[in-house]
């Protein structure tokens, strides 16, 4: 049976060691080791991520580390090094600082450790695989759902305001995606870009201050799970259910919920739990002397009012 290890969050500042990482346990002598390294556990979009990646594990009759690295990309290096120490056969990664993760991914390489990219798109590197979403084609894809309703049920105006995080290259493709493809459109504007970290109370914060410092707005863009949290709840405390309509990435019940009051008009769906899956299959198959592509996409819904329906079992909405 597959054995989840969780790493308690980083104590401390940036740069602790990570002395309390736990070990890969001891059915390592029987059977395959693989490590999950995560941003964090707070937002359940990489909770299913860790329940895709634990089943592909049980399937392959693997052995399956997840560490937590709380929103500190240090945390995330020193993860690395210390499951190259304890010698474990493959990583997935969901990186948080692209760039930064590259020399300690390196490292494992040189350890002949294959690292799985998840999520975040690591820059060209000697990582096995890349699994994931094209953000910026999603990006896309919501915009084309977005203008559409702007010129049918807004009258042609948007002023626009967006909820990013700043700190995630992958956030940053989302919104640059988005922004490009309405730029130059008549009747809509963006009002300004706010930063919540990838963290939902940041992100209610931010997004509260923008509605205030911006009584025009009357969309929203949010470009994850906190972000889009963060924007709807600003929404509700400010009582402009009725005057903003949000679009963005990622379902929770919160946003099914607000899908039925109509203040939530689209949401990009991912699958993590897929690409959990995904990424721990391509070091299965790597460690059977498989091929495995370098890039492995997992596919997107835009879900709106017209098919949230088979969602609502997932997230309880």
């Amino acid at each position: 049976m597959t054995e989840i290890t969780r790493r308690a969050a980083l104590r401390g500042t940036l740069g602790v060691a990570v002395t309390g990482l736990v070990a890969a346990p001891a059915l390592a002598a029987q059977k395959p080791t693989f490590a999950l390294i995560q941003i964090n556990e707070q937002a359940l979009f990489f909770n299913q991520m860790q329940t895709g990646a634990a089943a592909a594990a049980k399937a392959a009759g693997a052995n399956l580390v997840i560490f937590n690295a709380n929103d500190e990309p240090t945390a995330q290096n020193n993860a690395i090094e210390a499951y190259i120490q304890q010698k474990v056969q493959g990583i997935v990664v969901d990186a948080i600082d692209v760039n930064g993760l590259m020399p300690a991914i390196q490292e494992a390489a040189a350890a002949h450790i294959p690292v799985v990219a998840v999520d975040a798109v690591l820059p060209k590197g000697p990582q096995l695989a890349q699994v994931g979403v094209d953000n910026q084609t999603a990006g896309k894809m919501l915009a084309d759902v977005f203008l559409p309703y702007v010129k049918s049920e807004m009258k042609g105006h948007a002023r626009i305001g967006v909820v990013g995080a700043l700190n995630s290259f992958i956030q940053n493709q989302r919104q640059s995606a988005f922004l490009d493809a309405i730029k130059g459109t008549a009747g809509v504007s963006v009002a300004g870009v706010v930063d919540g970290r990838n963290i939902q109370d940041t992100a209610l914060n931010v997004a509260e201050s923008l509605l205030t410092g911006n009584p025009d707005i009357n969309t929203i863009y949010a470009t994850g799970e906190p972000a889009l949290l963060g924007a709807i709840a600003a929404v509700q405390s400010q009582g402009l259910q009725d005057k903003i309509k949000i679009f963005g990435w990622d379902l929770t019940a919160q946003a099914i919920a607000a899908i039925d009051a109509g203040y939530v008009v689209a949401v990009v769906q991912q699958d993590p739990e897929g690409m959990g899956r995904a990424a721990v299959q391509a070091l299965a198959a790597k460690l059977k002397g498989s091929s495995v592509p370098a890039t492995i996409p997992v596919p997107v819904t835009i879900v709106t009012k017209s098919n949230v329906g088979p969602f609502r079992a997932v997230y309880k909405a």
